[in-house]
């Protein structure tokens, strides 16, 4: 189902359940995946995801079409999965920058004088680690989800200068660790 028709089912009251089902069946997946890349851990994201689904499901009746149905979602994800992080180093009192715990997911690759793809998409995590939460957020939406600094400002309630910058930043830190590691 296309976003305009799930669009028009969220906007009628009778019809909600539909679109929230449609919603489920078309986003759940993209939603799931651009979590993971922010929580990193797959039991994590599987509930930052589920949680993200019941935040929908609660304000299915304050969107108003606004906005694009997928950056409502997306801002919604995000948000949950920045606030489970902050959560999650309170707790663990893990400063913000320390990311050693999760670096340890990823085994080191093997030197060799060539890197297969595995080894270089375990080097890419690794340096996308190095990011701070934000710099990782949009990185990741610019990167993977190719989606416009306009969408992203949207999503991230941020102004496309700032999210220029902060891109600009997440793609120096990430070349310098990919220099020296």
């Amino acid at each position: 189902m296309k976003d305009e028709q799930i669009i028009e089912l969220l906007l009628n009251p009778e019809t909600q359940n539909r679109a929230f089902e449609a919603i489920l069946k078309t986003y759940k997946e993209k939603i799931y995946y651009h979590v993971r890349k922010i929580v990193i851990d797959h039991d994590d994201a599987d509930d930052v995801t589920q949680e993200s689904f019941i935040k929908i499901w609660k304000n299915l009746d304050k969107f108003r079409g606004d906005s694009k149905l997928y950056t409502w979602l997306y801002r919604i994800a995000t948000n949950e999965a920045l606030t489970f992080l902050q959560k999650k180093r309170k707790e663990n009192s893990v400063s913000i920058d320390d990311n050693e715990q999760l670096l340890s997911i990823f085994e080191a690759p093997q030197s060799n004088e060539y890197l297969n793809g595995d080894e270089i998409q375990i080097k890419l995590q690794k340096a996308l680690l190095q990011l701070t939460d934000k710099q990782r957020v949009v990185f990741n939406l610019k990167y993977f989800e190719d989606l416009k600094y306009e969408e992203i400002s949207e999503i991230t309630e941020t102004s496309v200068g700032g999210l220029k910058a902060t891109y600009h930043f997440a793609v120096k830190r990430i070349e310098e660790f990919l220099k020296t590691n």
